[in-house]
């Protein structure tokens, strides 16, 4: 099995690739998907069932307490999908690279607990969402509009979901073709913003 690292990992997410673990045998896999789904951050807006919820401020939002428990959380079997693509080698590697400042988790607690969030890798203004996860209804959901909140206010112009699905759609995901998706990372990588 190839040894996953930090510099790997920077130098692939720069070039719009990302790795997932084999199942099986915890191998990981480089992909570039084409077409590209990415989430346009001046589009985005939260259904309307979620506005509620966020109003009434039900979950408090975190950012990086918990990394390495959230992608624990993402990657524990699920009720529709027993597999995962993510290793115990990649919670190693990106907890590192959490550490390094480059990824980053927003959390939504309730009631003192973790009851759901996503985390991803944040280069220049482009952040790579990884995975998310709930506990608790909704929980995802609002973590994700604090992390769209956020970009926004920090000046990020590129949310890269990688590949298009349900999940995603419900978020305003479109695909774009690899072209113009490399024209938007180049964009993105010039930008001179922060996370934090």
């Amino acid at each position: 099995m190839s040894e996953l690292t930090i510099d790997m990992l920077l130098y692939a997410y720069a070039r719009g690739i990302f790795p997932m673990a084999d199942d099986r045998n915890g191998e990981i896999h480089w992909y570039s998907a084409d077409p590209r789904a990415i989430i346009p951050l001046d589009t985005y807006r939260p259904q309307r069932s979620l506005r509620p919820i966020i109003n009434k401020n039900i979950f408090e939002i975190r950012i990086n307490t918990r990394f390495e428990e959230v992608m624990r959380h993402c990657a524990a079997p699920r009720v529709s999908d027993a597999n995962t693509w993510i290793s115990e080698q990649m919670i190693q590697v990106y907890t590192q690279l959490h550490k390094n400042g480059y990824a980053h988790s927003v959390e939504a607690w309730y009631d003192g607990q973790l009851a759901g969030g996503l985390y991803g890798v944040a280069l220049g203004g482009a952040f790579f969402g990884e995975s998310m996860f709930t506990l608790r209804s909704n929980a995802s959901k609002v973590a994700f509009h604090y992390l769209v909140q956020h970009l926004i206010k920090q000046g990020f112009v590129l949310l890269d979901t990688q590949f298009i699905n349900d999940n995603v759609l419900r978020y305003g995901a479109v695909e774009i073709p690899a072209t113009e998706y490399h024209q938007q990372l180049e964009i993105a990588l010039a930008q001179s913003v922060s996370f934090i």
